[in-house]
């Protein structure tokens, strides 16, 4: 494809829930419709809830564009589901956070496949009244049974994320409070930190209220089910803090694993046109500073993050944008790593094995 030539008339994106929005939930949050007016191309979404759906989906085929997480984007292209992406086709691509341009949960030998498009971290949410008004310092609040500052013990009171990629978040814990282990990268764990992460998982799962994946079904555990601490994302506790509830959220003192997103295409994508029209429009800057206030995420392009009404002026501030160093963004772990000789765990095993500790195996 040398040039965008005429849209074919609609575009098929396989999308996290919240991150293609019409005003159908508040019409101050819209990037559709004037998408849909200018180019013609009428956007269809189909939201999925854990990037194992979205690899899944693009298996199956049917779609053009997919917003993929790095635990998903390695594996899509190592399938060869996703297209190299021309960048002189996107105009606006030198706006895009330098840190972002090569990340190689996108860049395979120098090729592009797909336009980053928000980036955030998975925060420890909080219940500040079970905290007595002070952040908690460290992720053995969910990982360890302990009694918290209200008095009472935090089983059956927190939550782990529902995904094989939140070993990463065990061994990112073990990497700060085990140094003897060795743990150099949370995705790339020999078979002794590997078989660490999981102990101290199965452990948790006995104080562990529910393994959350849909955000929505969290946001009612935090106000209805005495939930009081897991990890999260900016996006509920947004969300919870608007309800007036006493939510807060931190980044401990180990860091924490975070996410950051492209838009990538279905390397049979029917709509190649209205494909790159959408990935361009993706990256405006009002599009990316409205979708960071919406989602509580941080724009991949920097000047987003300026002039923006819905953002505000601390906006950015507020959903991390000053903790890029801090994240240990997901990457689909393989077998052939580069800080273990011996090599890692595949993310294969990842998956049955967290499959097993969920399982009480």
């Amino acid at each position: 494809m040398k040039s965008i030539g005429k849209g074919e008339g609609q575009v098929d994106i396989v999308a996290w829930p919240g991150y293609i929005e019409r005003g159908e939930t508040d019409k101050a949050y819209d990037w559709v419709t004037a998408f849909e007016k200018k180019t013609g191309c009428k956007v269809n979404v189909k939201t999925a809830g854990t990037s194992d759906e979205m690899v899944a989906l693009m298996n199956e085929g049917g779609f053009d564009l997919v917003t993929a997480s790095g635990d998903a984007s390695l594996r899509l292209i190592a399938g060869k589901k996703v297209a190299p992406v021309n960048v002189k086709l996107i105009k606006s691509w030198s706006s895009v956070d330098s840190r972002l341009q090569d990340a190689p949960w996108h860049t395979v030998n120098g090729v592009h496949y797909g336009v980053p498009y928000q980036w955030g971290s998975n925060v420890l949410m909080y219940n500040t009244e079970a905290f007595k008004g002070e952040a908690p310092k460290s992720w053995k609040v969910v990982f360890e049974e302990m009694d918290l500052p209200d008095g009472k013990s935090n089983k059956g009171r927190v939550q782990a994320f529902d995904g094989p990629i939140y070993i990463a978040d065990a061994a990112l814990y073990l990497m700060a409070t085990k140094p003897d282990l060795g743990i150099k990268d949370p995705y790339e764990l020999t078979e002794e930190q590997y078989k660490a992460a999981l102990d101290l998982l199965r452990g948790q799962r006995k104080i562990v209220q529910r393994y959350w994946h849909d955000a929505m079904v969290q946001v009612d555990d935090f106000t209805n089910e005495g939930v009081v601490a897991s990890s999260s994302w900016p996006f509920q506790v947004n969300l919870l803090v608007s309800q007036k509830k006493p939510i807060a959220s931190t980044l401990p003192a180990e860091g924490a694993t975070g996410w950051a997103d492209t838009t990538m295409m279905h390397v049979d994508a029917k709509h190649p046109n209205c494909a790159y029209m959408w990935m361009e429009h993706s990256i405006d800057p009002k599009v990316q500073g409205d979708l960071a206030a919406w989602f509580g995420s941080v724009p991949s392009v920097p000047a987003a993050c300026k002039g923006n009404d819905l953002l505000g002026a601390e906006g950015c501030k507020t959903n991390g944008a000053e903790d890029f160093e801090k994240i240990h963004f997901w990457r689909t772990p393989v077998a052939k790593c580069p800080t273990q000789a011996a090599g890692c765990v595949p993310y294969y095993r990842w998956v049955s094995d967290y499959i097993a500790v969920l399982g009480g195996r």
